[in-house]
């Protein structure tokens, strides 16, 4: 009993100071972009696209960053659920937990689930020479989508695989067809949903190489798919490499506009994966 009982406060030892560690490298990240973006942060960062020289100090703000950053991750989210929804339906209802298809989809989207973004870019880019496409809003839309693919089949997956066997046997009992049993399994799955897109959007919105190559840059908001499109994450590199200090501090003020973005966005997706819950069985 004595040697259980040391073996467990050992645990807990361990365990409290992994979770101390992990809050103070947050802390110590919020910290470091609220001290050096905060006094360079003002409206019209938020307002207005980039003036003559901005990178090398002029006026104007990020804008352009901001709205190319939203259109490519919204853009890339609604794509990606289209693709992924029907994936993951197909594995859980029409296909059985010990398919040969299943595993080898299953291990597929593991695999690709660790891919750097850099080599989906790699591969966009390719794709897009193929088709004489130019670096442009579309081709940005076109690497995310690939990029959150496996998260999102992933992440959902995990939940429609856990939901209880009684349940879809319960409804082909009724008569229903595996099609009309999909209306019940989104029900359910409806919270890994939820949890699958906030954890996707917070990997495109932040993801830099890859759209590097396909997006391209530009200080203008994108009016068309084959406009190019400006990002945060490059916009605060393009910004942290400039020689003038004023510029690397509007790099952690585009920092810290990223960083609210995220945060409100995680709000509305716990908000919603709360709400969705109250369904679950």
């Amino acid at each position: 009993m004595r040697l259980k009982f040391i073996e467990e406060r050992i645990a807990k030892i361990l365990m409290s100071l992994a979770s101390l560690l992990v809050i103070l490298f947050v802390v110590s990240i919020l910290y470091t972009i609220l001290k050096r973006g905060m006094p360079a942060l003002n409206w019209d960062m938020a307002t207005k696209i980039p003036e003559g020289g901005y990178y090398n100090g002029g006026g104007g703000g990020v804008l352009n960053a901001i709205m190319g950053s939203l259109f490519i991750v919204l853009g890339s989210t609604i794509l990606g659920l289209l693709i992924s929804i029907p994936v993951v339906f197909y594995m859980n209802v029409y296909l059985s937990k010990t398919s040969k298809l299943a595993y080898i989809s299953r291990l597929a989207f593991d695999v690709m689930f660790g891919i750097p973004s850099i080599v989906y870019g790699a591969f966009a880019f390719s794709i897009m020479i193929y088709l004489g496409m130019r670096t442009s809003l579309g081709g940005g839309i076109l690497v995310i989508t690939l990029l959150v693919i496996p998260i999102f089949i992933r992440s959902m997956d995990e939940v429609a695989q856990h939901l209880p066997k009684d349940l879809l046997d319960a409804s082909y009992s009724l008569g229903a067809t595996k099609l009309e049993t999909i209306k019940v399994v989104l029900l359910q799955i409806a919270p890994g949903i939820a949890t699958a897109t906030l954890l996707s959007v917070g990997r495109a919105i932040g993801d830099a190489a890859g759209v590097m190559f396909t997006a391209g840059f530009t200080d203008s908001i994108p009016t068309s798919l084959s406009a190019p499109a400006a990002t945060l994450p490059l916009s605060v590199f393009f910004q942290l490499s400039s020689p003038s200090a004023s510029v690397q501090d509007r790099a952690y003020a585009s920092a810290l506009i990223l960083t609210i973005i995220v945060l409100i966005i995680s709000v509305l997706g716990r908000l919603v994966t709360t709400y969705f819950s109250k369904n679950k069985i």
